[in-house]
């Protein structure tokens, strides 16, 4: 690899894509010394006071932030600062610091120093990389109260650089990769880090090249040197060659080419080269995100997600704030169709209505429409909201985790209530609202015919049907090679629901990542999918694809799909139809090293 450049380090290709510039290394903040100053009893109350008024700080911190990843990003990479609140709120970390600071008599600071640090080192030692990478919330919180605590300005973070340059860093965390300016930011090379560090995540979102996992390149490296950063391949090439700079160079013209050509399908519709006209929306999480639907050529909105209007607060919103939100979506929007999704959070996300209630498995239990059910007060002024909005736009509305008719009855029950109320009160709606449920679990598409009754479209979530199918937690690297959205047993179910929508004259979206994937597109289109919905980033890239399909082509990759036995060799085939169908969008290769 030498031929590369002076200096070439390998590591984990974790955001795609090629930058050249200078780099930055971000030196690893100091440990703080923080002494063992004995107190007396008298003064406990004091410190305790110090305590709260540094977590309250910290929170007001964080929330900032969040709100700033949730403007520029978006609300669900804005969610990872979710797990850092909860550190803020734990009783168990409160009750064990002020433990500790009465037992040895110590200052508050020292408690809670002594104390992160055994959790930190405990967590960090688990075989499980997930939750050994989750140890990075834990010591960025720790660091910003202990910052609070002693009064001391926060290590220097990204909002300070003035000139485009490559960072490399130890490590990045959350915080302080939510502070990055993208117009100085090329690329990011950490030393710590994996696929599902933040670092990845935000860098993906922020389409950044990244490569984590460089272990030992910082004492190699020096602020200012000239180098290439290889997000595909996961280096990084320091004092590259002239060599390597061409061969590079051509990587970034085609980049840059295919961008242009993207670009110029904003305004083309999704149209097949034999005129099937597939609908092709965006999936988004607040109404800052709603520029991003047209800059990227989608045509409604596939997935409006309301989380974000309940989280990170003591109480619901209520009807009018929610009616606020959702008219300025149909309005900014229209005529192009907005689908709202119901409240889809779990009662871990909503301590105020989940009370002493503590689960061991959220994702298979209180949530979404289970809580809006035995919650009706709390989803009609949902209800009520979404249907005022439907007078101001193309607006329908979708139930989430719908697992059985009974669901599907009672929450259609409770909107007729909504739609009378609203009649008794001279509001106006839209009489004519579409109502659709999500296919997000295995009974839901078994039961598709029974459900397609009683609901006039179906929008299938992947992520989950595929989790739920499978019993794969995604984000558990130990078994995140079983999460096989191709997976034999996924693709019938997809397909039993398309034949039972279209039986019943409904029609079928899919919103999960798989409609994001350019390379599954086909075999989505050929399993009878009527709209995809994707992130808006990624709307181009299947439109590319799509303009480029034949109907016959994605039906015989499905019928052949449906007969085969596993999930790999799916994948392949559909890997070989994109490819040859849309060469250009796949020829951005990596340099062989």
């Amino acid at each position: 690899m030498e031929r590369l450049g002076r200096l070439v380090l390998r590591g984990l290709p974790a955001s795609e894509g090629v930058c050249r510039g200078r780099l930055f290394v971000l030196a690893p903040p100091r440990p703080l010394a923080v002494e063992p100053r004995p107190i007396s009893e008298a003064e406990f109350a004091a410190e305790i006071q110090r305590f709260e008024e540094a977590l309250l700080t910290t929170r007001q911190q964080l929330l900032e932030i969040q709100q700033r990843v949730s403007a520029g990003v978006g609300a669900n990479d804005a969610r990872i600062f979710d797990a850092q609140l909860l550190v803020l709120e734990d009783p168990f970390l409160h009750d064990e610091v002020l433990k500790q600071m009465r037992r040895d008599r110590v200052c508050i600071e020292y408690a809670f120093h002594d104390f992160a640090q055994r959790y930190f080192t405990t967590l960090s030692s688990v075989e499980d990389k997930y939750l050994s990478e989750r140890a990075m919330d834990l010591r960025d919180v720790a660091e910003r109260v202990l910052h609070n605590l002693l009064g001391q300005e926060l290590p220097a973070d990204l909002s300070h650089l003035h000139e485009p340059c490559i960072v490399v860093a130890y490590d990045l965390t959350p915080s302080r990769t939510a502070t990055l300016d993208r117009r100085y930011v090329l690329g990011l090379a950490t030393e710590l880090g994996s696929l599902t560090s933040h670092t990845a995540i935000l860098a993906r979102s922020l389409r950044i090249p990244a490569v984590t996992g460089l272990t030992g390149a910082l004492p190699q490296v020096r602020t200012g040197q000239f180098a290439l950063l290889d997000g595909y391949e996961g280096l990084l090439i320091v004092e590259p060659t002239d060599q390597a700079l061409f061969t590079y160079g051509q990587i970034e013209r085609r980049q840059l080419a295919l961008r242009g050509r993207l670009e110029q399908l904003r305004d083309e519709p999704a149209i097949t080269l034999d005129a099937e006209h597939i609908i092709l929306s965006a999936n988004i999480e607040t109404p800052a995100e709603l520029p991003e639907v047209r800059q990227f050529g989608a045509e409604g909105v596939g997935l409006f997600r309301t989380e974000y209007l309940f989280l990170n607060r003591p109480a619901p919103p209520g009807e009018e704030e929610q009616y606020a939100a959702y008219r300025e979506v149909a309005e900014t929007l229209a005529p192009a169709p907005v689908i709202i999704r119901t409240l889809d959070l779990g009662g871990d996300k909503m301590p105020e209505l989940a009370g002493d209630l503590t689960e061991r498995n959220p994702f298979l239990g209180w949530r979404a429409i289970r809580i809006c059910l035995q919650q009706p007060e709390l989803f009609k002024a949902q209800l009520r909201a979404i249907l005022r909005a439907s007078a101001h736009g193309n607006v329908k509305l979708m139930y989430p985790m719908i697992s059985s008719l009974d669901e599907l009855l009672q929450a259609n029950a409770l909107l007729e209530e909504c739609r009378e109320e609203l009649r008794a009160n001279g509001r106006p709606f839209n009489p004519d609202l579409e109502v659709g449920a999500m296919i997000e679990i295995p009974s839901a598409a078994v039961m598709a015919d029974v459900l397609a009754r009683h609901a006039q479209f179906f929008s299938i979530g992947t992520n989950d049907l595929v989790q739920y199918t499978l019993a794969v937690d995604r984000l558990n690297p130990r078994i995140a090679q079983l999460f096989e959205p191709t997976h034999p047993a996924v693709l019938r179910l997809i397909r039993r629901t398309v034949e039972a929508a279209h039986a019943h004259g409904r029609w079928v979206g899919v919103c999960g990542e798989m409609a994001g994937e350019p390379v599954l597109a086909p075999l989505l289109i050929g399993l009878g999918a009527d709209e995809l919905s994707a992130a808006p980033a990624r709307v181009p890239a299947v439109k590319f694809v799509i303009r480029r399909l034949k109907r016959a082509e994605a039906a015989e990759l499905a019928a052949w799909a449906l007969e085969r036995d596993t999930g790999r060799e799916i994948l392949t085939r559909c890997r070989e139809l994109a490819q040859h169908i849309a060469p250009s969008l796949f020829e951005v290769a990596p340099v062989a090293a």
